[in-house]
């Protein structure tokens, strides 16, 4: 087993290296300036993951120099976090890292634990300790962001997290209990409460509504080029998914109003044709909104044609929940297909997480390829389900959509608290 010790590098601010000194295993109990304190030890601390109850979080936090936290192997982003009990300015925080370090990481502040400020980032680590000086932020959460590993195999390791400020520390907050839980903050979008806010968050742009439940008798022609749109996720009848829609209604009960439709549904497919379809077709798929067999059809064929297969291409490329949802909204507009080339050229600018690349990195340069194509469509030039809402997590490092979330549509203000 490695104890931390040996050489450190103290760095005089977030931007450069001031010294380079050697110190004994002792200096991982030094205090900060003279008037600081240490607001680190014995917070209550959450991880990402954590590959087993002998590595938990609060190894970061609990003073104990032979404890640590080491994440679940595998690349991708992984987060150690502090709750330092109450809002405190921090100045200085020292990392003594494990043999599995970040070479890619962020030491970040938030006043909530979702909208997080970067107090110092490098894409240079060379693991052991480093002691952060000239820091200038404050925030109850303080958390370390790593992004890219050191090692091919592996994920990442602390032995401590220590911060300090001028106080006053809040009283010392027993921490939780060892567990290798995954906390719910760090939950992917299949969690419940993260598929719901995924389903708020394109019901903001597809529907002018949180409420997504009120979708399932929207239709309309958008001018598109792609026929009807309606339903939950905007199934069309140019694309394929709403002809699947009315003929699995149908299959699970063939006594409907839009059973009649199915031929003209084949007919138009691929086409942004109305023939056969008409007031008879809107007014029939509206009064089928009432029906739960039909609204359980509709969120059958969202979570099968669009939720899981972006949710799955997206845990292939390491992504955490906002990356998921990222695909997500755009399998809803492009299609699946859409996506895939979406994503080509996304990774042709920026690695995956999985090819070892910065997964902030990444997920811009997606946003960027995906505004891109919008801006291809008449239809959808407005590309502010991208640039004010997921850009918007995206610059505060919420990557896992954690709420409050607040974000903009077409000029409309969302807000989802929890």
């Amino acid at each position: 087993m490695r104890f931390p010790g040996g050489s450190f590098r103290s760095f005089a601010s977030a931007g450069g290296i001031a010294a380079v000194l050697c110190v004994p295993p002792a200096v991982s109990a030094a205090t900060g300036a003279d008037s600081d304190v240490l607001l680190s030890r014995g917070r209550p601390a959450v991880a990402s993951s954590a590959e087993s109850v002998v590595w938990p979080a609060s190894a970061v936090a609990d003073g104990n120099a032979r404890t640590r936290w080491t994440s679940v192997a595998g690349a991708g982003t992984q987060w150690v976090q502090l709750d330092l009990g109450a809002a405190q300015e921090v100045r200085r925080v020292r990392l003594s890292w494990a043999k599995v370090f970040a070479r890619a990481y962020r030491v970040q502040i938030s006043g909530n634990g979702a909208q997080w400020t970067d107090l110092y980032r490098t894409t240079t680590g060379n693991g052991g300790v480093d002691d952060l000086r000239g820091l200038r932020g404050s925030g109850r959460h303080l958390r370390v962001l790593a992004t890219q590993r050191s090692v091919a195999s592996g994920g990442y390791s602390l032995w401590d997290l220590q911060a300090w400020g001028p106080g006053p520390a809040g009283p010392v907050t027993e921490a939780a209990p060892a567990s290798a839980a995954v906390p719910a903050t760090a939950a992917g979008l299949t969690a419940a409460a993260k598929k719901e806010t995924a389903f708020k968050l394109v019901a903001s742009a597809e529907n002018s509504t949180l409420d997504w439940r009120r979708a399932y008798g929207y239709i309309e022609d958008i001018g598109d080029g792609r026929g009807y749109t309606g339903g939950l996720v905007g199934f069309t009848s140019g694309t394929s998914d709403m002809l699947a829609v009315v003929t699995e209604y149908t299959r699970r009960k063939p006594a409907n109003g839009l059973a009649r439709y199915v031929p003209a549904l084949r007919a138009v497919d691929g086409t942004a044709s109305h023939r056969g379809l008409g007031a008879g077709f809107t007014g029939a798929w509206r009064a089928a909104a009432a029906d739960p067999v039909f609204r359980a059809v509709q969120e059958d064929a969202r979570d099968r044609i669009y939720f899981e297969p972006a949710v799955r291409l997206a845990g292939v490329d390491g992504l955490r929940a906002l990356g998921q949802f990222a695909y997500y909204d755009a399998a809803v507009m492009h299609g699946v297909e859409g996506l895939r080339e979406i994503r080509e050229r996304a990774a042709r600018a920026a690695r995956t997480p999985v090819r070892g690349g910065d997964e902030i990195g990444y997920l811009t340069a997606f946003l960027d390829a995906r505004a891109a194509e919008m801006r291809t469509e008449a239809a959808h030039s407005d590309t502010s389900r991208v640039e004010s809402a997921q850009r918007v997590f995206l610059r505060s490092s919420n990557l896992d959509l954690v709420p409050p979330l607040s974000w903009s549509v077409y000029g409309d203000r969302y807000t989802v608290t929890r």
